[in-house]
């Protein structure tokens, strides 16, 4: 090959200023047509597409091999810049093309099983599994330098701000809390095993002892844990600690930086600081912990009004303990038929919800799925809570309270979606604070900790750890966008005292917690300083500021909902001496698939 013929120019860069010029362009070949004295070839790379002409006025060997060109095959040609005759004004090369003199093919390919186009309406697995071929996409593409320029930007703005980026172990020791650990065998200590770090919390918390004061790092994080659209069992976390802080501290540098990233991908100027809601308010109002505010349709408590009522549903509810709550969807009452109601009441069930109650003011009078128990006062008396007026549709749900929150919750983002309320182009950021320290299990009977072991009570709640734990509001914030949580985090625990009786109260004891822990409770017997910090799921981020609906469209190599990777096939077996050699017996049959 000759050394002039260096690529000069990426496929999507050159415009009609560029016409006359000689230049060498380098790619995958889109499709190739030949129409007798011309071949028309679309050279593609990840800038774009150029259209290149191969004219009668090209030697004959030239054009006959430009002719075996087809789709994928890697060539390199050298040319002229032309103004293009029939104009495309849906690439932004389509005002020119380039008129070849050379032609070098590095690699002929075969037909391939994807088409290399972003409107390819392939399986999901089968993408996956010819990942290689569908990251030559242009969407996909543009997704993983959106990618790079969010990680970036997040560096940038950390560095400067005086954090240090420090990396911490992939090889940790197995601490059973939350998710489920992926476990490693150890060879060299046989009988022993690694665990993935689910996070880096415990280590985070290590450099906060060892002064080193603010830390950051772009992590990768590891839970077995069942899948979904917004979920893998690998993914990577924007990750950080501050030490001497307090909970304004935090959220005032994390601000700064949504700002900064905001502005410096999207080109988009948010406004701070942002709303603040407490876990208390969020679910009273909205029925979940990661609010969606770009529309109203907030919960309504009904269980003043309905509690002396006959419905047998609502009057189970509220003697045991339960709750009766509902959403005005307003001027929604013509909107929704009978069918599209059932069908709301089929979608609830999914969040453990029996039924759906439904009433729709008209102008004269009130209709309703429970006439046959309430009389037109009794509902114009419910409607009132809501503020009802003609053409409102109220839906109601009766259950345990965490199965009303959960049902309505979802059910008000539902119908916004139908109403296309979700407007994608309005960011709402906003933060959730007091959390709950613990959460009980009635089928364990016991208490877990909402988010991790380590995060700290209000110091107002202290004393409630001994009479009334379930009372305990943590130091936690999580932030939230547009419904999804981008991120949390806690001031943490930096007294061994109060350790010891955060564990005591989830039924830890001394030698449990020594033996999962005791490394850390080490290091605050010797001067710990009082900390906190905060981590984001950098895919998280990724998938919602570039308007995707699943994380593995900005991941390079994903596994998909079963945890498999259907490229290479992992996860795999392992051979009997591999087993053998790590003290292991495997007791499944081995199959040709997962």
């Amino acid at each position: 090959m000759e050394k002039s013929f260096n690529r000069t120019h990426m496929c999507g860069v050159l415009r009609l200023t560029d016409s006359g010029k000689e230049v060498v362009l380098k790619g995958w070949v889109q499709k190739n047509r030949s129409l007798g004295g011309l071949i028309f070839c679309d050279l593609r790379d990840k800038t774009g597409i150029t259209q290149v002409v191969f004219n009668s006025d090209v030697p004959e060997e030239l054009f006959n091999e430009a002719d075996k060109l087809r789709s994928e095959f890697v060539i390199g040609i050298k040319g002229v810049v032309k103004e293009r005759y029939a104009k495309n004004k849906e690439i932004a090369t389509g005002d020119i093309e380039v008129f070849a003199t050379e032609l070098i093919v590095y690699s002929a390919a075969e037909t391939p099983p994807i088409y290399i186009k972003d409107d390819d309406d392939a399986s999901e697995n089968l993408r996956l599994k010819y990942r290689y071929l569908d990251l030559r996409k242009q969407k996909m593409q543009k997704n993983l330098a959106f990618r790079h320029e969010l990680t970036k930007a997040t560096r940038e703005f950390f560095d400067g701000e005086g954090f240090c980026d420090v990396e911490t172990p992939i090889l940790n020791k197995p601490t059973p809390e939350g998710a489920r650990d992926y476990i490693i065998p150890s060879r060299v200590n046989l009988g022993h095993f690694y665990a993935l770090p689910q996070s880096p919390q415990l280590f985070k918390q290590l450099l906060m002892v060892s002064g080193m004061d603010k830390y950051y790092q772009i992590a990768r994080c590891f839970r077995d844990e069942d899948l979904r659209a917004d979920r893998q069992p690998e993914f990577t976390q924007i990750d950080l600690e501050m030490s001497f802080v307090e909970v304004d501290d935090i959220i005032a540098v994390q601000e700064r930086f949504l700002k900064y990233l905001f502005k410096k991908v999207l080109n988009v100027d948010i406004a701070t600081p942002f709303p603040r809601y407490t876990y208390d308010d969020a679910m009273e109002r909205f029925g979940s912990d990661k609010p969606d505010t770009r529309f109203g349709f907030e919960l309504k408590s009904l269980n003043e009004v309905v509690r002396n009522s006959e419905f047998p549903i609502f009057a189970q509810a509220l003697e045991t303990d339960g709750d009766v709550r509902g959403i005005n969807f307003e001027g929604c009452a013509d909107g929704f038929s009978r069918k599209d109601i059932d069908k709301f009441q089929d979608y609830i069930k999914a969040y453990g919800a029996k039924g759906l109650a439904w009433i729709k003011i008209g102008e004269t009078e009130i209709s309703s799925s429970i006439n046959k128990f309430f009389n037109q006062d009794q509902l114009a008396e419910i409607a009132e809570v809501f503020y009802g007026k003609p053409g409102d549709l109220i839906l109601i749900v009766a259950d345990k309270r965490n199965i009303v929150f959960d049902a309505l919750g979802h059910l008000r983002r539902e119908v916004a979606g139908k109403l296309r309320l979700l407007d994608d182009q309005c960011y709402n950021l906003l933060w959730v604070v007091d959390f709950p320290l613990y959460e009980y299990s009635e089928d364990d009977g016991r208490y877990y900790a909402m988010h991790h072991p380590f995060t700290s009570p209000r110091i107002q709640d202290i004393e409630l750890l001994d009479t009334d734990p379930s009372k305990v509001k943590a130091q936690a914030y999580d932030i939230v966008l547009n419904g999804t949580e981008l991120g949390g985090g806690s001031i943490r625990i930096h007294d061994r005292k109060l350790q010891k009786k955060m564990f005591d109260v989830l039924g830890l004891s001394d030698e449990e917690a020594n033996s999962k822990f005791g490394f850390l409770l080490d290091a605050f017997k010797y001067g710990t300083p009082p900390h906190g910090g905060l981590a984001y799921g950098l895919d998280r981020i990724a998938m919602l500021l570039s308007g995707e609906n699943s994380i593995r469209e900005v991941i390079a190599f994903p596994k998909n909902q079963n945890a498999i990777c259907m490229m290479t096939g992992a996860p795999g077996y392992i051979s009997e001496d591999q087993l053998e050699e790590l003290a292991i017996k495997s007791t499944v049959l081995k199959t040709d698939e997962v």
